[in-house]
């Protein structure tokens, strides 16, 4: 299966990143998103990265102007029709995805692969809820999207042999890392670092040590780029509660049990980075 067209539904942090780094890559690169706002701030932020990235002399204008170049947004759905694979980024929310599908059968080819970039959700529940389960399949990107190399590829119990190598070879054209996931709740990473995560709050909880000393523990004592209770902050608590609550369901397993205090904080709108206030404050 050849690529030469890219849709991305979605233009929010994940979906605006997909979308550049699928342009940069040299593809033809539709991103689309219901909301004009949100369809608005995904090109601006994708603007300021390439704009950022020249500054830093990380970014040739050459390379900034064929990313542009390859890239157009949209509000509708028929302007996704000429696409060879749809990259879904939007809501983790099972019923907003499956109605998206549904709308982008009605539009596109009967070849046109699909894929979501859920990091929670069963791949192959989604794929059940196409007419194309034979050609769906998951791609799990991380943020940054520009700057992070690894992607997760996903296979469902459908996903066709030709679908899954034609994934995993876009995945590496992009200049991604591949590795292959199982279909199972937080496939590899998140199965390694939401128990970490929640552990992390736990131990807080119950006075371990404070969020300074709990972060500095885990940067100086085992390298780690930044402690959990900052890396809560810059997932988001209400992203993290979400995909706990998720495993939770599946495994049944307490490790993947929300901890009190991070439902109390989602409740109380102590999101993290975005909501200005988390562990620490923004």
């Amino acid at each position: 299966m050849q690529i030469r067209t890219v849709g991305v539904l979605g233009c929010g942090l994940m979906g605006s990143g997909i979308a550049q780094v699928s342009a940069a890559a040299g593809y033809k690169t539709i991103v689309g998103d219901l909301n004009k706002k949100m369809l608005e701030r995904g090109q601006a932020r994708i603007r300021k990265f390439l704009e950022d990235g020249i500054a830093k002399g990380k970014v040739t204008q050459e390379q900034s102007d064929t990313t542009l170049a390859n890239l157009s947004a949209t509000t509708e759905f028929a302007a996704m029709k000429d696409c060879d694979l749809i990259i879904e980024a939007i809501t983790e929310n099972i019923d907003d995805k499956v109605n998206a599908y549904k709308l982008l059968e009605a539009a596109v080819s009967p070849q046109t692969i699909f894929t979501s970039n859920t990091s929670s959700l069963c791949i192959t529940e989604l794929a059940a809820r196409t007419r194309r389960p034979e050609l769906f399949g998951g791609l799990h990107f991380f943020n940054p999207v520009p700057l992070m190399k690894l992607v997760e590829v996903v296979r469902a119990l459908t996903t066709s042999d030709e679908t899954y190598q034609t994934l995993f070879a876009f995945t590496q054209s992009l200049g991604k890392e591949p590795i292959t996931a199982p279909d199972k709740p937080g496939f590899i990473v998140n199965r390694l670092l939401v128990p970490y995560l929640l552990d992390a709050i736990r131990c807080y909880e119950r006075g371990l040590g404070t969020i300074e000393d709990i972060d500095k523990g885990m940067k100086l004592g085992c390298g780690y780029p930044m402690g959990p209770l900052t890396l809560l902050d810059f997932v988001g608590l209400d992203t993290t509660y979400y995909i706990a609550n998720i495993m939770f369901d599946e495994y049944k397993d307490p490790m993947f049990a929300a901890p009190p205090l991070l439902k109390r904080m989602v409740l109380a709108g102590k999101l993290g980075r975005k909501s200005g206030e988390g562990f620490y404050k923004y």
